[in-house]
């Protein structure tokens, strides 16, 4: 199996380790536009078994008809990329007919455009691929499955520092110098009614082991899920994002004050986009260094009827950075999750062509699978039931 990895900041590298550990993975290869970028990732891999099928080639995607002709030497592509560049990376891998795998979704306006695309190629694109969207939708619907009725859906993760600190208590842990704040509402489902609310309101508070006191707030579910048969009737949903305490209010600030807006305003005959100026303002604030460590929160509630029982089941993760081979805790918990899923179908388990989310083909054995393969990282899952 020779799979190409797309992107070596955070996530690309911790991909291709995963990668390389499997022994059906005769040949791994990451590509980046920044050379040195590239070479500092092959660097950091070279003393790790299995890297001598390792290799890196410097591509810049706008290089169209070169990109095509690299995937077709490969059985898999994952794209660990801006989303920007994945658009480029879909429509190379598309053309040159290799499934590829993605950690991250398309925006409403392009997701149609992408699936007829995907159908019209008969090739897979496969999205969501990571912690979230990935793990969290990916439990969900297994979760849901070992019920008879669902009524309740609500999801909780996050990624923290270990340590928080400057302004807002943050630090970016999954790559890239933008904050993920946004300035749009969030959809949720209350009494069976599903709603737009207030980006960052909602907050409650959470604790799961080791890690003390948090706080969630609504992030908005992924609307695809409320399609699917499991959970088209719950009467209550939501999709949170967990942060050390305090840092919704600061959000709200932001938002109130239209800072996180997107679109140009005049600051003195020049036009200026509000968002960017907090992402370099805050960008010394926010960047995680060498030397600090992240956590990853996640907690998946699914509740409803089992046997004429009313019961929820729930599944919390909680992860750390690795101290060993230097990856985030973000890089482990999404990077090895796409690694897995991308080697599913490199190895054939999966075999649709089209456009798909993780949750709807990490189903069954693929699930069992998964999981394994995340427990064998060290990626720990605690199923809990609780009647209700």
């Amino acid at each position: 199996m020779k799979i190409l990895i797309l992107g070596s900041g955070l996530m690309g590298p911790a991909a291709a380790y995963n990668a390389i550990s499997d022994p059906d993975v005769t040949s791994v290869c990451i590509c980046d536009r920044d050379r040195g970028r590239l070479d500092a990732a092959l660097a950091k891999l070279a003393q790790h078994d299995g890297a001598s099928r390792l290799r890196g080639v410097q591509l810049d995607l706008a290089e169209y008809a070169r990109a095509v002709e690299l995937f077709k030497g490969f059985d898999v592509i994952m794209a660990a990329l801006p989303w920007g560049a994945s658009m480029l990376a879909f429509a190379a891998a598309l053309e040159a007919r290799v499934p590829i795998v993605d950690f991250a979704i398309p925006g409403d306006d392009d997701l149609p455009a992408l699936k007829q695309q995907a159908e019209a190629a008969g090739c897979l694109v496969f999205l969501g691929c990571g912690l979230e969207p990935g793990l969290t939708e990916i439990v969900a619907r297994k979760l849901a499955g070992d019920l008879d009725s669902v009524s309740e859906l609500h999801i909780k993760c996050g990624g923290v520092p270990a340590v928080p600190t400057g302004p807002l208590g943050y630090k970016i842990v999954f790559g890239g110098t933008q904050l993920p704040l946004r300035n749009t509402t969030a959809l949720d489902v209350e009494q069976g009614v599903a709603q737009h609310v207030a980006r960052y309101s909602g907050i409650e508070m959470i604790e799961l082991a080791g890690v003390g006191a948090c706080e969630a707030w609504h992030e908005g579910m992924m609307p695809w899920l409320l399609e699917m048969d499991e959970f088209r009737n719950i009467t209550e949903g939501t999709q949170k994002t967990i942060r050390w305490p305090g840092y919704a209010a600061k959000a709200t600030v932001l938002l109130d004050l239209g800072l996180l807006g997107t679109s140009p305003i005049d600051v003195g005959g020049v036009p200026v986009i509000p968002k960017q100026v907090v992402d370099s303002v805050l960008a010394p604030h926010v960047t995680l260094h060498d030397g600090e460590e992240d956590i990853t929160l996640f907690r998946v509630d699914v509740a409803g009827v089992r046997d004429g029982r009313r019961i929820m089941h729930r599944v919390d993760m909680v992860d750390r950075y690795d101290r060993v081979h230097g990856f985030t805790s973000m890089a482990r918990t999404t990077a090895f999750t796409g690694a897995i899923a991308a080697r599913m179908v490199g190895r054939g388990d999966i075999t649709a062509t089209g456009l798909y989310t993780s949750e709807a083909l990490i189903t069954g054995p693929l699930y069992d699978r998964m999981m394994a393969e995340l427990e064998a990282e060290g990626i720990h899952f605690q199923h809990s039931v609780h009647e209700l």
